[in-house]
């Protein structure tokens, strides 16, 4: 399965009052492992900066100024997300912002982005933390992320570090290697091979029973009913 963390900086917050889009970070996921594959971009958005934006950022209007415009970078954006569920942290905001950008060059892949999948970790972190914080800086605490780097909102920065606290928040990846007993970045399935090898290790006579085409289909049918129900 294939991912994408994404994140961007605007000059304001409100795409519906002429604010653009400064910065693009994206990060991708392959079957819940970070693949080191990034795509980042700033932007001209061809104005000025609200000044808590810029203090927010780091940017302003005179670092932007030659940067590519949107319609510069929208294909290899494209190219890097199309096939991907998209994560984004409030992804109504993020996703307002692309929209508006899009639709003002008039792009066709404006419909695809409109039906792309996405999780958005914000609705996530609050029905998993009612009641509680649920900014990136309250969840990097919360599950022991160092972000003690991010001293302004960088849009790949801050990508590279939901992509890590999503993992966290899925109980995805990390966990002990049972063989070493290193911390080491596998899968849960990994996990459970390694236990049942050790378990059966000299034991050649033991018969296996492999799962019907049937059993798997219901078994994925159950796991998705679960993940539905329980978040």
């Amino acid at each position: 399965m294939r991912q994408v963390v994404l994140d961007t900086e605007t000059t304001g917050l409100s795409a519906q009052h002429g604010h653009k889009i400064t910065d693009i970070g994206c990060v991708e996921i392959i079957n819940r492992k970070v693949t080191g594959r990034v795509f980042q971009s700033y932007v001209n958005p061809e104005r000025e900066l609200d000044e808590r934006a810029a203090q927010i950022t780091g940017l302003s209007w005179q670092m932007l100024k030659d940067k590519p415009k949107f319609a510069a970078v929208v294909e290899e954006l494209i190219a890097f997300i199309d096939d991907a569920e998209l994560i984004i942290h409030n992804a109504p905001f993020d996703l307002s912002f692309l929209e508006n950008e899009i639709n003002l060059i008039k792009h066709p892949w404006l419909t695809t982005l409109q039906n792309i999948a996405v999780i958005d970790t914000l609705n996530m972190s609050r029905e998993m933390h009612p009641g509680q914080k649920n900014s990136l800086d309250a969840l990097c605490k919360r599950y022991s992320i160092d972000n003690s780097h991010r001293n302004y909102h960088g849009a790949l920065l801050d990508a590279e570090i939901l992509a890590r606290v999503y993992l966290a928040m899925t109980a995805g990846q990390t966990s002990l290697d049972l063989l070493a007993g290193n911390t080491a970045s596998v899968s849960a399935e990994q996990v459970v091979v390694t236990h049942i090898k050790q378990q059966v290790v000299g034991r050649n006579n033991l018969k296996i029973i492999y799962p019907t085409e049937q059993e798997l289909t219901e078994h994925a049918a159950m796991l998705a009913l679960i993940n539905k129900q329980h978040k």
